[in-house]
């Protein structure tokens, strides 16, 4: 099993990141599917979550309207894409698929500065 994140970076406030996931060695369309973040000294908060049919989602209320999630089951790939992006989004942000088990990818980097 492999969840593979991408798309992280330096961005400045205001700027945009798509993230993407890679998901291998599960049944990725039986899986729903989370990103989530962690900031340094902080524990890891759930930021936005997709269903596994991909009609039901979930976000954060600091992220509603900034950020979008979604998936691609052709690609078994889960994406976040983040708008308006504020210096308080910095965190390593880590893809997450829970169904009959639960897996981690390795994160990804996102640092919001000027």
């Amino acid at each position: 099993v492999q969840l593979v994140e991408s798309g992280g970076g330096l961005v400045q406030p205001g700027g945009s990141l798509r993230l993407s996931c890679a998901a291998s060695g599960f049944t990725f369309s039986s899986y729903a599917m989370s990103w989530y973040r962690q900031a340094p000294g902080r524990e890891r908060d759930l930021v936005a979550a997709i269903s596994n049919t991909g009609r039901s989602t979930y976000y954060e209320d600091s992220v509603k309207g900034r950020f979008t999630i979604s998936r691609d089951s052709a690609k078994n790939t889960v994406y976040l894409q983040m708008n308006s992006l504020k210096p308080e989004d910095t965190a390593l942000y880590y893809c997450n698929a829970r169904g009959d088990r639960t897996y981690w990818g390795q994160g990804t980097q996102v640092t919001v500065s000027s």
